[in-house]
């Protein structure tokens, strides 16, 4: 509702605000995610798009949906057939991993009874799909994401279209991204170039306590470009996008080949081409490239301790205090702000169901602000996050004004954590009315680093004298795996 202006009474529900929560208080688990993570690991790999026409062989096993039927016991790459069948041994050797193949003609669904639905993994693996997702599949993948499972999205280049439908891996992995129903509005903060880039070695960006590029299969340094592409960062619509591997010239935003994100309760990664995954091996008559043990490259740990990060066996790609066993849960207390003035410490009539406001699910959210006169609201919740967790914190805001500024922030909200004697810890983000923008925007944070302490999650919005801006918080989440 940009530049409305309201009147200083917003609740007429009762008022009593109560006090922080207690260290120690009632986890509450995600009442609609998928199983905890537990050993095995259970990944699907999808071969119900395609993902074996032309020259294309990315199965494990040509046993489906079970590779144990071809060998129960695998010692080597060959003794599954596949051209992905490195991949699945490997982790399959490795006892902590549970494996199957969405068989071809076979459909993705999430809350259903068959063994392959999605409720019964930890981590969907699309090794470049070739036909498009329908509709109810599509709301099948974005909502096991955000319920807490993993997404491993694998494209190749711009043009790869191996059947030959009009379709290709880029136009496919971008129509599930900005054509679903759960949320189109870049959900993970990235979209893939429709480039065709012919060779490269993209190099890992210096960060050791990254999950992904320092994992317990190896180091990662380089991967392989052999016909890919490479997809544009968004942090401003979800920043917790992150890019792992950067094409040679390229950094920051753009040119990322490797790339992780977190979508509600789970975690995403893209990786921009099928060839690092190809481990030369396959069924009789397909022409493929060995990859997988490119000398130049260190693909196999890539793949696997994304694999792993994915599946919540690691901390958080940003790195921190997580690992060890965890239990997954969603630890904060009326997280959508159902309850009302529940759980939350907040400034009087900052919680609430008023119609001026469009809650982003529901009927309640926390309004910060808005007033168009100088005033200060605040949101806060003590949590426990518990030792051996990967945390991460999420929230959708919304952002809208009457400031019609292109370059001054004149209202301000500011994310932070901070210990339970009140001192700032760190200072998670700060929005303004430059971030006003129609619908809310998924933020996630990595909170993984708190493991073992009692944090309060605190929002703090400080408004100008005059023409409003109002900072509105729905659906947060702190989840920890």
């Amino acid at each position: 509702m940009l530049g409305f202006r309201r009147s200083r009474h917003r609740l007429t529900t009762a008022t009593a605000v109560f006090g922080l929560l207690v260290a120690g208080a009632a986890v509450q688990a995600s009442a609609a995610a998928p199983a905890a993570a537990a050993t095995p690991h259970r990944i699907l790999f999808d071969n119900a798009h395609a993902e074996t026409a032309g020259n294309a062989d990315w199965i494990i096993s040509t046993s489906q949906p079970d590779p144990l039927g071809q060998d129960s016991s695998p010692s080597a790459e060959t003794d599954w057939t596949g051209a992905l069948s490195s991949w699945g041994v490997a982790l399959q050797k490795t006892g902590d991993y549970s494996l199957k193949t969405l068989p071809s003609g076979s459909s993705l669904a999430y809350g259903g009874s068959t063994a392959t639905d999605l409720s019964n993994f930890d981590t969907l693996v699309l090794p470049e799909p070739n036909t498009l997702f329908t509709t109810a599949e599509k709301t099948a993948i974005m909502t096991f994401v955000k319920n807490g499972g993993g997404l491993f999205m694998v494209s190749d280049h711009t043009g790869a279209d191996r059947n030959s439908d009009g379709e290709d891996a880029v136009e496919i992995l971008n129509d599930l991204m900005t054509n679903n129903s759960v949320d189109s509005t870049d959900p993970f903060g990235f979209s893939i170039d429709s480039l065709s880039i012919s060779s490269d070695y993209p190099s890992a960006i210096s960060d050791s306590s990254n999950a992904v590029l320092h994992g317990s299969f190896g180091t990662v340094t380089k991967s392989l470009i052999a016909s890919g592409t490479t997809a544009t960062l968004k942090p401003a619509d979800n920043s917790a996008v992150k890019g792992l591997l950067y094409r040679t010239g390229y950094s920051g935003n753009t040119g990322a080949f490797f790339a992780t994100s977190t979508f509600g309760s789970g975690r995403v990664a893209f990786w921009g081409d099928s060839s690092p995954i190809d481990d030369g091996t396959g069924q009789s008559g397909n022409t493929l490239y060995d990859g997988w043990n490119d000398t130049g490259a260190t693909n196999a740990a890539l793949a696997l301790n994304a694999t792993e990060w994915l599946a919540g066996g690691s901390s958080s790609g940003g790195g921190g205090g997580g690992g060890g066993t965890c239990t997954a849960a969603q630890l904060l207390a009326n997280p959508g702000f159902e309850s009302g003035n529940t759980s939350w410490t907040a400034t009087s009539g900052v919680i609430t169901n008023s119609s001026s406001e469009a809650a982003r699910t529901g009927s309640y959210k926390a309004w910060l602000n808005g007033y168009g006169s100088a005033n200060t609201d605040t949101l806060s919740q003590s949590v426990t996050i518990p030792s051996g967790c990967a945390a991460t914190l999420n929230f959708y805001l919304h952002v809208d004004t009457a400031e019609t500024t292109t370059s001054t922030a004149y209202d301000t909200l500011k994310a932070q954590v901070l210990n339970s004697s009140g001192t700032v810890l760190s200072t998670l983000a700060t929005y303004s009315n430059l971030n006003a923008a129609s619908g809310y925007t998924l933020r996630s944070f990595d909170l993984s680093s708190y493991a073992g302490q009692t944090v309060i999650v605190k929002f703090t919005g400080t408004e100008g004298s005059t023409l409003q801006t109002s900072f509105v918080l729905d659906d947060t989440a702190l989840n920890v795996s």
